[in-house]
Order: structure tokens, then C-alpha cells, then sequence
């Protein structure tokens, strides 16, 4: 749970409010190591839940890395993605949903 508001946008969604927000991570790769897995799902999901107590309970606008950014679902997966990125190359495609029925997704 985290609030947030858009910036540069004409709408109830310019005033702050809050989401339960859910997070899927997909990720890929050609080798499977010993064990025969591609990642091992307790080390991402501990970094995975770093980047989500991060953002718990917050207001997204006001932490450092969304100053001046709008706190879209787009850019907070992009910001998901980005710090998966620098521990799991195999990072493919991060989604966020703000509600059961609506979701964005950030890949390169």
C-alpha cells in the first residue's frame, strides 16, 4: 500500500490517493544452473521485497527517485525494473497493477 498522485494530469487522479498495489516480475534466460533453475525465486523474492518495503506505506512523490517524476504505474514498474536490474540480469518485464483490472508494464 502506498499513495501517490499524478502529476501534469487533469483528473481525480492529480490528488493524492492510495493503491494495494500487487507487482509481477517475469524473468528469463537460456541457462539453467545445477539445480536446474534459472533464478532462485527466494533471492529474488528477497530483493524484490527491498524494493517493495521501500515504497510501503509511502508517498511515492516524495521519495528522492520520483522528485519531479510522475508516480504512473509505467514509471514505477520502470523504477521496479531498474533496481532488479543491478542484481538479476534476467530481469524481463515488471507489472504493477493499481487495481484488479488495471495494470502497466515496463521491459526493454
Amino acid at each position: 500500500s502506498a499513495a501517490h498522485h499524478l502529476l501534469n494530469y487533469k483528473g481525480a487522479c492529480e490528488n493524492q490517493h492510495g493503491h494495494n498495489w500487487k507487482v509481477e516480475v517475469y524473468v528469463r534466460g537460456e541457462n539453467l544452473n545445477e539445480s536446474g533453475i534459472l533464478v532462485d525465486f527466494k533471492v529474488l523474492k528477497k530483493k524484490l521485497n527491498e524494493v517493495i518495503d521501500y515504497l510501503d506505506h509511502t508517498d511515492i512523490n516524495e521519495l528522492p527517485e520520483f522528485r519531479g517524476v510522475s508516480t504512473s504505474s509505467e514509471n514505477i514498474s520502470k523504477y521496479i525494473y531498474t533496481e532488479l536490474k543491478k542484481e538479476f540480469s534476467g530481469i524481463h518485464k515488471v507489472c504493477v497493477w493499481e487495481t484488479p483490472t488495471s495494470r502497466a508494464s515496463f521491459w526493454e
